[in-house]
Parts: C-alpha cells; structure tokens; sequence
C-alpha cells in the first residue's frame, strides 16, 4: 500500500480529492464540442466509456487538422516556401506545446513518435541497448501494459539481462517496501506505468525515481493513461524518459511523444535512419543532427501534431483540477454503484486516493465478452479482454475483464445506465 510518505511526495500528481474549490465542469458545453457524442447506437444515445483505449476528439482538433491540410499541408524542414514555412512552425509551436504541458527544462527533451509503443521501443534500442550489458537487471511492474513489457522483454533476451516483476497486493497497490528489497546495483533501468490501464492504480512515480536513481537506475515512465487525468511534471519527478500517446489524450491517432531527459538523449543512439534525421551524408558515413530530429526519420506527423496542439490547449483550457474532480466523481459513483451489485466483482483500490477513473470488474457467470456485446445494444461502450496486461490478469486469476473509463465528456446518468443495463445481461444470458 502506499505510504503516507508517498502520497505527500507525490501529491503533485494525486488523483486524490480534489479542493471542493475547484470548478465544476460545464458538461454541456464539453459534450457540444465532441461531434461523435451526438451519435446513436442501436438506437440509443451513445455512452462512450472505453477512454482507456482512445478519447474522443474535440471540435477545435478536428478542424485543426482540417485547417492544416486545406491551408498549410507541406512537409516540413528545409522548404522556403511558404506553405513549408507553415508546416514546419505549426510542427515546431506543438513541440513547445508538450513541453509547457510536462513543463519540461526544453522542447528540444521532446520526440514525436507515432505513439507510446514506438516511444518505448525507440528508449530500448537508442538507449538500453547501448547502456546496458549482460548481468544488468530491468524491473517492471505486474500491471504493465504490453507496450511497456514486450519490449523489454526481448531486449533481456538478446543482451542476456536479467528481468524482475514488482509484484502488487491484493488492491492492485505496489509496495514501497519491496521496492527497497528489488531495487541492486545491477538494477539500471526501472519500466513502470504512472497509472494502470486495468486497475486504475495510481503509481508514486516520484518517490520510485528517487529510490531507483539512488542506486544509479534509470526510470522510464508510460504516462499514457495518466497525461489526460493529472498534471505531470517532470521535473519535479525527475524520471529519464517519459511517454503518452495523442489519441488518448484527445488528440489524433498517430502521434505520441518521448520526453528524454537531456543528459540521457545524448546518450542514445538513432533508431531508425533515413531522411530528416541527418546533417550530412557522405558516400561511406552519415552525419546525425542533433537534438530529437535525430530521432525523427522520415516525414513526420505533421497534420497530427496540430491536431495535438489543439488536443493540449483544450486539455489546459478546460484544467486538470475540473478534470480531476469531475473524473474522481463519476468513478466514485460507479464504485459506490458496483460495488452494491452482489454478483459483480471488482478490481484494484478501493480508496479514491489511490485510484484513477478506470474500473475493472466481472459479471459472475458471465463472460466479459457478451457482457459487453449486450452493453453495446444498449448504446454503452465498454473494453472487454485482457486489455493488453496478460501478466496482470494472470496474477489476478483472469482470462478477461470488462473495463469502463471515464474522461471529460462522460455523465453520471451514463454510469447509471451502464449499471442498470447489467440487469439485461442478466436476464439474456444468466
């Protein structure tokens, strides 16, 4: 469980309750801006509770990329001409963009992938594979998502490192004190997730950075379910690397980003080679370029990087601290509601304190799958299956999950009818 040490290091980031201060969101006027939200499904409105997997988009997004490709659309970098001029500055402006939002020291800590899987594999293969060496260890978590997992994995098998679990307790909590016990002088790099994709978990990144870098481990962290939900500030965690992907976080698919702390990108080596990540080319050698462009071969998401600016300016317009609450409500509620149902069994903390708005939970005697098929007739959305965290239901004891997530757009009544339509799946199929 954590510590009460942990939560006031890291409560910067909490999802704890937020000030009773903080304001109300104005759900109408959020809803208005999502086209998507005023779709039907099989006849009914449609509740869209899987913001785990993907957000939906906001006007101001869609037409950023509509504006880019009717008014701007060009390649970026080395055109004079105007239209190149445009592109390469809107791509550059959303480089500054993410910055401000992780408040990191500079843009040039950040790269744009197409997502957080790229942005892990990128760490494994420019940094890893140069920094580590047979005996070395890399811990991770039991509740990583595959793209936090599978990488590492198959770099331990071509180097001959070794890799170590933190195992959770039984609310999906990791425990500080086996930390202290996993963490050696062979431990050099630490692959946690800020936030779980299944349990909800909301991890103390701050005080395992600081435990880790005391031994001379690095820390990458996946802020991909967490860059939507909570302030992140890297600075003040202090981790090495540091990714999310756009499409969940109300922005486009296609693009995510890697932040590397500076002294750590000059460590790393490119990835992959080609155009735009070069400053000179010779017949037998090539030259590299510096800062993230090294790290950014090939045409790069141009049109998804407005889209991404405009994802963040309306994240911060709209403030993690209306976010957070409106977010903290709705999961409560759902858990409060859930929690009452006598054959529904639920995952992960039962304290808000320690928990995101994302709830898994089972229908017993059901299996997840048909209960989602038969939540879909209702118009309701939900994730049902391993969610990409096989190790995690394993040591659950699970093959599968139904999984809801809530974001800024989501209702109460939406929680509401999600539970009462549970009495369906029971009666078609109990």
């Amino acid at each position: 469980m954590l510590s009460e040490e942990t939560v006031v290091l890291d409560q910067s980031v909490s999802n704890s309750s937020p000030d009773s201060r903080s304001p109300q969101l104005d759900l109408s006027q959020i809803r208005n801006r999502f086209p998507i939200l005023s779709r039907e499904i099989h006849g009914h409105p449609l509740a869209f509770l899987d913001n785990a997997s993907t957000t939906q988009k906001p006007d101001s997004v869609i037409q950023a990329m509509v504006d880019f490709f009717q008014q701007s659309n060009s390649n970026v970098s080395r055109g004079v001409y105007t239209l190149a001029e445009e592109a390469t500055e809107n791509y550059e402006e959303a480089r500054k963009t993410v910055a401000k939002l992780l408040n990191a020291v500079s843009e040039d800590e950040v790269i744009f992938t197409s997502g957080t899987t790229a942005a892990v594999n990128l760490v494994a293969q420019s940094w890893a594979s140069q920094q580590l060496k047979a005996g070395d260890r890399i811990l991770v978590t039991e509740m990583e998502h595959h793209s936090n997992l599978v990488p590492w994995q198959q770099l331990c098998k071509q180097l001959g490192i070794e890799l170590d679990y933190w195992t959770i307790d039984r609310e999906g909590c990791l425990d500080l004190e086996e930390l202290n016990q996993l963490l050696s002088e062979n431990t050099k790099l630490v692959a946690m997730t800020a936030i779980s994709n299944v349990l909800g978990s909301i991890n103390p990144v701050g005080e395992v950075v600081k435990r880790a870098h005391s031994i001379g481990a690095a820390v990458f962290v996946d802020a991909a379910q967490a860059v939507a939900r909570m302030p992140i500030d890297v600075q003040k965690w202090d981790c090495d690397f540091l990714a999310f992907s756009g499409h969940k976080l109300y922005g486009p698919t296609g693009i995510g980003v890697l932040w590397v702390k500076q002294e750590q990108m000059q460590k790393m080596s490119p990835w992959q080679t080609g155009g735009g990540m070069i400053s000179k080319v010779d017949r037998q050698e090539s030259h590299w370029a510096s800062g993230p462009a090294k790290f950014e071969a090939g045409t790069p998401p141009v049109a998804q990087a407005a889209g991404l600016t405009a994802a963040i300016d309306f994240i911060l317009e709209t403030g993690f601290d209306s976010i957070t609450r409106h977010e903290t409500e709705l999961t409560q509620i759902c858990l409060d509601k859930l929690q009452s149902e006598t054959d529904v069994e639920i995952y992960g903390p039962t304290s808000m304190e320690s928990r995101a708005g994302v709830v898994a939970f089972n229908l017993r005697g059901v299996h997840p799958h048909d209960v989602a098929q038969v939540l879909n007739e209702s118009g309701i959305a939900v994730r049902a299956g391993h969610h990409c965290t096989q190790v995690l239901h394993s040591k659950l004891g699970l093959q599968a999950s139904v999984r809801l997530s809530v974001g800024v757009y989501n209702t109460e009544e939406e929680i509401l009818r999600l539970v009462t339509s549970l009495q369906h799946v029971r009666d078609l199929l109990k």
